[in-house]
């Protein structure tokens, strides 16, 4: 009788553990579910003044690293990891701003695994696209975008 009993609360204790494991794996896929997705919309690369790094910025840079650099644009909550903090560059390199690296960046791209699976535009090759591949106004952009960088770092 003692050890019918046992079997009962037992079985009762493993019915119940087995309950609460399938109730929490069927929470989780309604969360996953219910998770907003956010999707970055590619676009034609639009014309602007090559000689304007603060309109270059804000027209290619901003939706991704936000309108004052601190990465927090409205495309940011599409990436792994947000995108980098463009005016924590020179204070995050012993005060001295990286204009080289940032210049590479601009001309051949990075390889930042945290964007998931979107990749930071390269932007020398878009600008070609601009002027008919003069590569004095590309060399411009880029030099003039780097500037403009220079110019939002943190004091």
């Amino acid at each position: 009788m003692m050890k019918d009993i046992r079997s009962l609360y037992l079985r009762a204790n493993l019915f119940t553990l087995l309950f609460a494991v399938l109730t929490a794996i069927a929470l989780v896929f309604i969360a996953a579910a219910q998770e907003k997705v956010v999707t970055v919309k590619n676009v034609p690369i639009a014309y602007t003044n090559p000689a304007s790094g603060s309109e270059m910025y804000s027209v290619y840079c901003a939706v991704c690293h936000g309108a004052t650099g601190t990465g927090n644009g409205p495309a940011a909550s599409a990436f792994a990891k947000p995108p980098t903090n463009l005016t924590m560059l020179a204070k995050n390199n012993n005060g001295n701003y990286p204009d080289r690296h940032v210049d590479a960046v601009l001309r051949f791209g990075t390889s930042v695994p945290a964007h998931g699976n979107i990749q930071m535009p390269v932007w020398s090759t878009l600008f070609r696209s601009l002027n008919s591949g003069d590569s004095d106004v590309r060399i411009q952009r880029v030099h003039n975008l780097v500037e403009y960088i220079r110019s939002i770092q943190a004091k």
